[in-house]
C-alpha cells in the first residue's frame, strides 16, 4: 500500500504549481489532499459533482455527510463557495472555464497522452469526467505514483492501456520526480526521491533528460 508520506509529498508538491484566483478541478484520490497544502494561497477548488470553493478535509466537529466530493469524501466549503449541478459543472468544464486540473493515471507516455481509466481484464467503470477534463481543462497536472501496485513504471512509450483523450498533459508530479511534456517529449524538472537521472533513466526504462528550467532542490 502506497505509504500517506508519498501521497502527501506529491500533493505538497502539486500545490506548488497552482497559482492565486485559479479555478482548480480535483480528481479522485492523491488530487484531494491538495487542498491541505494551499496555506493562504486563494484557489477554488472545484468538484464536478456541483461545488465550488472546497476548503480542506474537515475536522470530526466540521464532519458534515451531506458534503461529499467526487470521490464520495468529506469535505468543507470556505465562505462564498457555490453549489449546483452536475450539468452545470459540466459546462464550466467543456466551456474551458477550469484553469487547472488535478488528475490521476494508470498511465502517461512520453508525449504527455494519459489513460486513467481502464485496465485491460478489469470491469470497466467508464472514463467519466476525465474525458471532459482532459479536453477542457486549461492546464493539466498528473498527481501520481510513479510505480503501480506490481512494480510498473506509469510512464512508458507508448499507452497500453485505453487513452483519455488526445491531448498532451503539462505536468506529472510523482514520488521520484517532476516531469514535464513538451513538442520535443518528456522532460525532467525536478527529481524529488534521493535518485540520480541515470538511475531513474533504468529504472522506468526510458531515458531521461533534464529541461532546460531550473532544477529545484
Amino acid at each position: 500500500m502506497l505509504s500517506q508520506d508519498k501521497r502527501h509529498l506529491i500533493a505538497k508538491r502539486v500545490a506548488e504549481e497552482l497559482e492565486e484566483g485559479q479555478i482548480v478541478n480535483l480528481g479522485i484520490g492523491i488530487p484531494t489532499l491538495v487542498p491541505q497544502y494551499l496555506g493562504e494561497k486563494e484557489v477554488y477548488l472545484q468538484s464536478e459533482n456541483g461545488l465550488l470553493g472546497i476548503g480542506p478535509a474537515p475536522t470530526e466537529e466540521e464532519l458534515d455527510i451531506d458534503l461529499m466530493n467526487a470521490g464520495k469524501e468529506p469535505v468543507t466549503a470556505i465562505k462564498g463557495s457555490s453549489f449546483f449541478s452536475s450539468a452545470d459543472s459540466f459546462a464550466l468544464i467543456r466551456g474551458g472555464h477550469i484553469d487547472v486540473a488535478i488528475l490521476g493515471t494508470l498511465q502517461v507516455d512520453v508525449k504527455g497522452e494519459i489513460a486513467n481509466w481502464a485496465v485491460p481484464n478489469q470491469p470497466i467503470l467508464g472514463v467519466g469526467g476525465a474525458m471532459d477534463l482532459v479536453a477542457g481543462a486549461k492546464k493539466v497536472i498528473i498527481a501520481a505514483t510513479l510505480f503501480n501496485n506490481k512494480g510498473e513504471s506509469k510512464l512508458v512509450s507508448n499507452l497500453t492501456y485505453k487513452t483519455s483523450g488526445i491531448r498532451r498533459v503539462e505536468l506529472f508530479v510523482s514520488d521520484y520526480a517532476v516531469f514535464k511534456f513538451t513538442d520535443d517529449g518528456v522532460r525532467v524538472v525536478e527529481i524529488i526521491e534521493d535518485i540520480t537521472i541515470e538511475e531513474l533513466s533504468e529504472k522506468v526504462g526510458i531515458s531521461l533528460e533534464y529541461a532546460e528550467e531550473k532544477i529545484l532542490n
